[in-house]
């Protein structure tokens, strides 16, 4: 290899090594600034039945029907529209794990 050839390594390497710090920094900032935002509620985030619906659905096609119908009565209903919306992130962790386990 050609001292040209090394130095042109080196350049690329360095390079490298600058956009990896940028990015560092980028995402170093952004973790600071979350805990400001952490204290509002986003409206993004708030399920809604047709969300949950439409995981539970795919669940079911998946073959997990008894377990959906099982998950549904744990959580105090006995069909998804009768679940508490203020369940609906557990409900929706729950079904999102379902056939993950081993």
């Amino acid at each position: 290899m050609t001292n040209d050839e090394i130095q042109k390594l080196a350049a690329g390497l360095a390079d490298c090594g600058k956009e990896l710090l940028r990015i560092a920094d980028a995402l170093t900032e952004k973790k600071v600034e979350a805990p400001a935002a952490e204290g509002q509620k986003d409206p993004e985030k708030k399920l809604s039945l047709e969300d949950v619906r439409r995981v539970a659905a795919d669940k079911a096609r998946q073959g997990h029907t008894d377990e959906v119908r099982q998950l549904i009565q744990k959580f105090g209903a006995d069909k998804l529209s009768g679940v508490d919306v203020a369940k609906y992130p557990a409900l929706m962790e729950e079904l999102e794990a379902m056939g993950h386990a081993g």
